[in-house]
């Protein structure tokens, strides 16, 4: 497997960086550390101010990889550095793509001043247009276990599918352990609570009818998920719940203290790059790393 790992030299870049050491890397796989001296537009006076400020960056970028390399020392496998100049989430995406890398790893910056989980402007950007799964680490995410473990969000469409495809091709720990969960819309989602007892036995009985069906596509989602993921994973965990799939995502990954959570991103039709809905609402709102599948 091939990563692009980008780093800023910020404590999140680090603990993206410390996050690697979780896996069970080998000589065959390769990991390119990349920081990007950010492009400054500049007009008359100021030029010479932000001239020497990128001399400055130019003088630290060297000093931020080899921080990276430091602490990747454990891993016995291929580690090249790199230090490009431009806009970073463009110059992330094209490195990523020349190196031909199966997965982008960033550390989750945030927004300075505002208590919330919402990433960064750069973090977020190349989530969006990434071609290939980003795995984004959360600063919140400061303690480590022993055990790795994984929250796999399917619907059993195409971008859950292949989203367990890679993830059967990331080289876990032999004890890492995943949930796949499937979540089940609630059939009274869009119906306002105190308007419950007004829906007629007739229709509850239909919806009844429904669930029943529901159930049965559930459990073949999820054996066909555990199908994929028997070759990676010997402790695997089942969860159908109901209700709305971004909150029950969420509190399944909190309840089990999950490392990771894995979700395709479906995107939205006629917007190009954008994130689908639950994607979007999981990378804004988990407290754990979460890696989009593409």
């Amino acid at each position: 497997m091939k990563i692009l790992l980008a780093i800023d030299g910020s404590a999140q870049s680090e603990n993206a960086v410390r996050f690697l050491l979780k896996f069970n890397f080998s000589h065959n796989d390769e990991i390119m550390v990349l920081n990007v001296i950010s492009h400054v537009p500049f007009k008359d006076d100021r030029g010479s101010y932000y001239a020497r400020l990128r001399q400055i960056k130019q003088e630290i970028g060297p000093q931020i990889l080899d921080s990276a390399i430091n602490i990747l020392k454990p891993l016995n496998t291929k580690i090249s550095t790199a230090l490009l100049d431009g806009y970073p989430d463009r110059i992330i995406l094209e490195a990523a793509s020349e190196f031909g890398a199966d997965l982008i790893v960033m550390g989750a910056r945030g927004l300075k001043g505002i208590k919330s989980l919402m990433v960064g402007s750069v973090t977020r950007s190349v989530s969006i247009n990434s071609q290939m799964p980003v795995l984004v680490v959360k600063s919140s995410q400061l303690e480590t276990t022993d055990t790795l473990k994984v929250v796999y969000a399917t619907d059993g469409s195409n971008f859950s599918i292949n989203t367990g495809k890679f993830l059967s091709k990331i080289p876990f720990n032999d004890d890492a352990e995943i949930t796949i969960i499937n979540v089940i819309p609630s059939a009274y989602m869009d119906i306002p609570e105190r308007y419950w007892m007004e829906v007629d036995e007739k229709i509850k009985d239909e919806i009844a009818k429904i669930r029943e069906i529901e159930f049965k596509v559930a459990d073949k989602i999820i054996e066909d998920a555990r199908e994929v993921l028997r070759s990676r994973f010997s402790k695997i965990k089942v969860s159908i719940k109901f209700g709305d799939p971004s909150l029950e995502i969420l509190n399944e990954a909190e309840q089990s203290m999950t490392d990771i959570i894995a979700v395709g991103s479906s995107g939205m039709r006629g917007v190009k790059g954008m994130l689908g809905s639950v994607s979007r609402s999981i990378l804004g709102h988990a407290k754990c790393s979460v890696l989009i599948g593409k």
